[in-house]
């Protein structure tokens, strides 16, 4: 008997953007390391691509993460 098993079908309702393929699925028919998700509608799964831009741009422009100190520049020279 196997201790884990692999599930292959998702969740009634989960909804999921394919990296490789470049569509919305649902249930998870490709591997992890190729999907965002789950979501919970298809348009939140359509508009993956573009979330993952915003949050990324709200990291990349967080000053609680990139202040002076963090770079190295402590005014110091």
């Amino acid at each position: 008997m196997a201790l884990f098993k692999k599930r292959t079908v998702g969740k009634p309702g989960e909804w999921f953007y394919c990296l490789e393929h470049q569509k919305v699925e649902e249930g998870p028919d490709c591997p992890a390391k190729d999907r965002f998700g789950p979501y919970p509608t298809r348009g939140e799964a359509e508009h993956a691509m573009a979330t993952a831009r915003e949050k990324n741009l709200q990291w990349e422009t967080d000053p609680k993460w990139h202040d002076a100190t963090a770079r190295g520049e402590d005014g110091e020279g």
